[in-house]
This record gives structure tokens, sequence and C-alpha cells, in this order.
């Protein structure tokens, strides 16, 4: 009976580390599609206009499911969703990416991981053990070492990478509270309800950024802006909210770790963007431990976390 258990356990968190990189391969593209719509569009239009949009698919997949509302409890905690993956990372991106390349963005969001461990132990009372913290570290030590010797910080942090550090840590407590959130909401939903919630910030913000500077942008404009509203606003979150719960919000956050080889990669390929040998070197190195942190076992709260499947509730 343990032995079924055991393997059903294992099965669960593979597949929460599946669908972790699912949303990461989404969010992947978002900095180079944001470097290409912030050239084009205002980029407050950008951050809050892309959710605007998302709401509106977040509103016909909620009723179309007929999903009910949450609890107050649960709107709570979806307000702090909001903010930090609807309107935080979003808005702090796009000022970031006016002046600083794609590329270099990926990098310092290298971070990221390390931040989403921190408020899963805030915010959702997982215990990861200290071999994960160790590679963890040495995972962001990477990161900061790059930021170090960078050419384009000049002996310190530019307000571009103020900018993106800021998106990071708030970025980061989205993800744990969503992911804690979706064990009982599940992933689709917990982003959808988080959107709407978002509703009365995003939508006065968004017309106000379309008056002050009315949307004017060409085909590449456009299809960037498409595509951070259904993908990395909305679908990216399917898969991304589902995995971190049932993986572990610690565990498979760190496989973000990865998400800097990719968007460097979207980067040269798509906008043409040189990357320099010392961001390739440090996207390895963080991609060399991310292996270490998948290695490690789970400790605490989050070994249960299998045990409550979203993805067998019809919100995803």
């Amino acid at each position: 009976m343990r032995s079924q258990s055991n393997a059903t356990a294992a099965g669960t968190v593979t597949a929460g580390l599946v669908l972790g990189a699912l949303g990461v391969l989404a969010f992947s593209m978002s900095l180079p599609a944001t470097r290409v719509a912030v050239e084009r569009l205002d980029p407050w239009f950008v951050a809050f206009g892309r959710a605007v949009g998302a709401a509106l698919l977040a509103a016909a997949y909620l009723w179309f499911t007929r999903a009910p509302r949450p609890s107050r409890a649960q709107w709570r905690r979806l307000a702090v969703v909001a903010l930090g993956v609807v309107a935080g990372f979003p808005l702090f991106t796009s000022l970031a990416l006016r002046d600083e390349t794609a590329a270099h963005g990926a990098v310092v969001v290298g971070v990221l991981p390390a931040m989403t461990a921190v408020f899963a132990v805030l915010r959702a009372g997982e215990r990861p053990p200290r071999t994960f913290w160790l590679a963890g570290a040495g995972g962001l030590l990477a990161v900061l070492v790059f930021l170090a010797v960078s050419g384009t910080v000049h002996g310190g942090l530019s307000l571009a990478d103020l900018f993106l550090l800021a998106a990071v840590v708030l970025c980061g407590l989205g993800y744990a509270e969503g992911g804690a959130l979706a064990r009982d909401l599940g992933g689709a939903r917990t982003i959808c309800w988080a959107l709407l919630v978002a509703l009365p910030v995003t939508v006065p913000v968004t017309v106000v950024a379309a008056v002050a500077a009315p949307p004017r942008a060409d085909g590449p404009g456009w299809v960037a802006f498409g595509y951070l509203t259904v993908v990395s606003m909305f679908l990216g979150f399917f898969a991304w909210y589902a995995g971190l719960a049932r993986g572990g919000i610690a565990r498979v956050g760190q496989i973000q770790l990865v998400q800097p080889v990719l968007t460097m990669a979207w980067s040269a390929l798509l906008l043409s963007e040189s990357v320099t040998a010392g961001a390739i070197a440090a996207a390895l190195a963080v991609l060399v431990f991310v292996v270490l942190t998948q290695r490690t076992r789970a400790a605490g709260p989050g070994r249960q976390e299998g045990a409550r499947d979203p993805l067998v509730r019809s919100g995803g």
C-alpha cells in the first residue's frame, strides 16, 4: 500500500515538473515580446492593457466552466496574486525593457526562482532541505556575479536593473501565493479570478495610457502585445500554477532557472540581440544549479502537496 502511495506521489511530482516546464516555456518569450511591444507602444499600456485583454478571456472561461465564486479569504489571497503577476511584474519589466535588452533582463530575472522559494516558505509553509537552499544560492550567486561584471551595469545597478529586481520580488510573491491557492482553486481558475480582481486598477490605467499616448504600432508590435495577452498573461499560468500546486512551489519554481537560457535564445533569434559570453556562462551556471535543486527531496508540508491534485478539479 505504501509502495503504491509513493508511486502516486512520485507521479504527481513528475506531472508538476512537466506542467512547470510548459509554463516556463510559455514565459520564456515574455521579455523579448515585451521588448518589441514597448518599442512601439507606451509601457503602461503594454503592462496593463494585456491584463485587461487577458481578463476578458478569463471571464469567458469562468462563465463557460460555471466556476464557483471564491470565498472571502480566497479573494484576499487573489489580490496578492494580482499585485504580483498581473500588475507588478508586467509593469516593472515594461519600464525596464525600454532601456535594456531582453537578454540582459533574462539573466536578472534568473533571481526569480530564489524569490519564489523564499515566498514558498513564508506564504505556503514549505520547508525545503538545506541542500536545496545551497543549490538555489549557487544559482543566485551566478546571477549576481553576472550583474557585477556586466558591461551594462558600469559598477552599479542601473535603473532598469532596479525595475527588474522589483519585478522579481513581486512576481515571486505572486507565484508562491498563486501556487498555494491553486491547490484549492486549480491553476486556471486562480489566474482567471486574479485577472478579474485586478480590473478596477488595470482598466483605468489602460484607458489613461491610451488617451495620453494613443496606441499606434505596426504588425510586430501588435503580435508581441497579443502574445503577452494570450500566452504570458493567460494560458501560460494554466500550466504554471497547476505545476506549482502539484510538485511543490519551491521545487518546481527552480525550473525557472532554465528560463534565462531560453529567453536569450529567443532574443538572439527574434531580435538579433547580441548575447555576451558572460551572459551565456551565467545562464549555463544556473542551469546546472536547477538540476541540483531537482535532485533534492522535498521536506515538510511540501511532501503532501500532491495529495490535493488541482487538475482533477474542473477549474484547471
